[in-house]
């Protein structure tokens, strides 16, 4: 399966997350990759994940904090941001095994952790295009 989508605005990034979220919906744990350079708008699809996944959650980058746990869905929604994670030992020290087996996760940054991507998961990547600094190309392939 691959899909390629065109925005052009963070809330059509939203929308088109929101409907791909409709498709992986089904109360089992899923994992899914994002790819794309600062501020392509990793986060935004994130917003539009959880509108239909954690429908209550204020979503914001867990930069930080790692990881952030949103609730009010069929099952636990996680957003991890990896940017800072320099190896998969840091990564598997901080409980990451836990939370792929009981939830769907999102993984901002994942090229920084490649070995431990499932082999099943879903890819998101996020490019840039055109002279319009709002455009994106979509990408979501399993």
């Amino acid at each position: 399966m691959k899909q390629v989508f065109h925005t052009y605005s963070p809330e059509e990034t939203e929308k088109i997350a929101s409907e791909f979220a409709l498709t992986i919906n089904s109360g089992k744990s899923e994992f899914i990759a994002m790819y794309g350079d600062l501020g392509v708008g990793k986060t935004a699809f994130v917003r539009g994940l959880a509108s239909i996944l954690a429908p209550t959650a204020r979503v914001k980058s867990p930069t930080f904090t790692i990881v952030n746990e949103y609730k009010g869905g069929k099952i636990p929604f996680y957003h991890f941001d990896v940017y800072r994670i320099n190896d998969d030992d840091e990564l598997y020290a901080m409980g990451f095994d836990d939370y792929v087996q009981k939830g769907i996760c999102v993984i901002e940054w994942s090229e920084n952790i490649p070995d431990s991507i499932p082999s099943d998961a879903y890819k998101v990547t996020i490019e840039r295009v055109s002279d319009n600094e709002n455009a994106r190309k979509i990408t979501i392939e399993r």
